[in-house]
C-alpha cells in the first residue's frame, strides 16, 4: 500500500544503501512505513549479527518500541536506497485514527508476523540439513513478488543469514550451500544468493515433508 505523496512531503525521509536506520537497545521514539526499497532487520545473538527479516514497500518497522515504550529489540539497516514515512511517538496515535488504511495495514502486518513465525517453525521441524536449508530459500521465495513468475530468484542475504533462519551452525550451512553451488542449483556471492530454479528446492522440501507426515 503506497500512501499519498503529500504525506511524504510532511513525514518523508530517505536512507542510502547500507545506512543504519536505528540500532538494537537504543531508545525508540519513531517508526517507519516503507514506500520504496528494502530494509534488513537484524539482532545480535551470541555476539553475532543475525538477520531476522528483509522487508519492503508496505511494511512498518520500529513500531514495537513505540507501542511498548521500550528500547529497540533489533537493528534496521537499509539494503538499498529507501524512501519511508517517519512517524514520531507523539503523532503516531493520531495518525492511526485519522488514516484508517494505515491502521489496517499495521494490523495486517501483525497478522503476517504471526504467520511468519509459524512458517519459520516449519523449517526447524525438518531434521536433515539439505531440505532444511532448501526450505529457507523457499520461505524467502514465497515473500518475493517474482515468485511464480520466474524460476531464478536473487536474495540479498549471506550464508550467516541462512544459518540463522535454519537454526544451524554457519560451518555446516556453508558446507550444504557449497554442495548446492557444486550441483549448479545456486550461485553464492558475498552479499547475495542467486537461486537458479526455485522449483528444485520446492520439490526437495515437498518430498521431505511427505516423510514427516
Amino acid at each position: 500500500m503506497l500512501l499519498p505523496e503529500s504525506l511524504f512531503e510532511k513525514f518523508g525521509t530517505e536512507f542510502e544503501a547500507g545506512q543504519i536506520i536505528f540500532c538494537e537497545y537504543e531508545p525508540g521514539t519513531d517508526c517507519y512505513f516503507i514506500q520504496e526499497g528494502q530494509v534488513k532487520i537484524t539482532k545480535t545473538v551470541s555476539r553475532n549479527q543475525k538477520t531476522l527479516d528483509i522487508i519492503g514497500p508496505g511494511d512498518f518497522f520500529g513500531e514495537m518500541a513505540i507501542l511498548e515504550e521500550e528500547p529497540r529489540s533489533a537493528s534496521a539497516i537499509a539494503v538499498d536506497d529507501v524512501r519511508a514515512l517517519r512517524f514520531k511517538q507523539e503523532n503516531f496515535d493520531s495518525l492511526m485514527n485519522s488514516i484508517p488504511q494505515l491502521a489496517f495495514q499495521l494490523l495486517k502486518i501483525f497478522a503476517h508476523r504471526i504467520f511468519d513465525q509459524r512458517r519459520r517453525l516449519q523449517i526447524l521441524i525438518i531434521d536433515e540439513p539439505q531440505p532444511r536449508i532448501a526450505d529457507v530459500f523457499l520461505m524467502l521465495a514465497e515473500k518475493d513478488k517474482n515468485y511464480g513468475h520466474t524460476n531464478q530468484l536473487t536474495f540479498p542475504i549471506t550464508v550467516e543469514d541462512v544459518a540463522a533462519w535454519a537454526g544451524m551452525a554457519p560451518a555446516e550451512t556453508q558446507r550444504v550451500v557449497s554442495a548446492f553451488v557444486n550441483q549448479g542449483k545456486l550461485e553464492l556471492f558475498a552479499d547475495r544468493v542467486v537461486i537458479k530454479n526455485i522449483n528444485d528446492f520446492k520439490r526437495m522440501v515437498a518430498n521431505k515433508r511427505k516423510t514427516l507426515e
